[in-house]
């Protein structure tokens, strides 16, 4: 039987905000890209506590990618697929590459699992804007990725970060849990049924 961790929208709101001082002090994001459909939830309650009085909201780009496979009934977990899937992608031949040149990105998930997916984030990112950079004749090097999540697992992982996103406090993760199936209320198609469990939970 596996783990499941319920995690309620009240939590989910705490852990943005008991993570925003950090994300300002070490990374100081200019623009945030929200890997969905996790990392949308998150990224638009993150705004809100990382905004500086004065300045514009940071803005929100979104990509799509998938590597979960459903498995064949409602009573069983999802489990990690092999191949990411780019289901949604940012606009090469538009401005929105050229926008993330010399800009401290954020790239905000849900989870990091096998961290299979956020590899694949980061490396084909940094391989656009490297490109979009050459294109324009500019400096892809200022460019800085970084990466929040909501809850890394403590477990090995199949996929690798860039030494400097690691080394350099780039990487931030509100809860390190176990090797447990996590259960966000987004998903939920009885909210409160979702909440009552969550609620089960905080109170052992």
């Amino acid at each position: 039987m596996v783990e499941k961790l319920y995690v309620s929208y009240n939590e989910v709101h705490k852990l943005c905000q008991a993570s925003a001082q950090r994300i300002l002090d070490d990374i100081k994001p200019n623009l945030m890209i929200a890997i969905g459909g996790g990392g949308y939830v998150p990224a638009r309650i993150l705004r809100s506590f990382i905004k500086r009085p004065g300045h514009p909201n940071i803005p929100i780009q979104a990509i799509g990618l998938s590597l979960y496979e459903q498995l064949g009934n409602d009573t069983e977990v999802e489990k990690p697929g092999t191949k990411v899937t780019r289901t949604q992608w940012l606009d090469l031949s538009s401005l929105e590459m050229a926008n993330l040149i010399g800009k401290n990105v954020l790239i905000v998930d849900e989870v990091d699992d096998t961290r299979t997916t956020l590899e694949y984030a980061v490396k084909e990112l940094q391989s656009d804007v490297a490109a979009a950079a050459k294109a324009l004749g500019r400096d892809a090097e200022d460019t800085k990725f970084s990466i929040f999540v909501l809850h890394n697992k403590d477990k090995p992982k199949k996929g690798s970060l860039p030494a400097d996103v690691i080394d350099g406090d780039r990487y931030i993760a509100a809860v390190t849990t176990g090797d447990v199936w996590i259960n966000y209320p987004w998903e939920a198609t009885d909210i409160d049924e979702h909440d009552r469990m969550a609620a089960k939970q905080a109170a052992k």
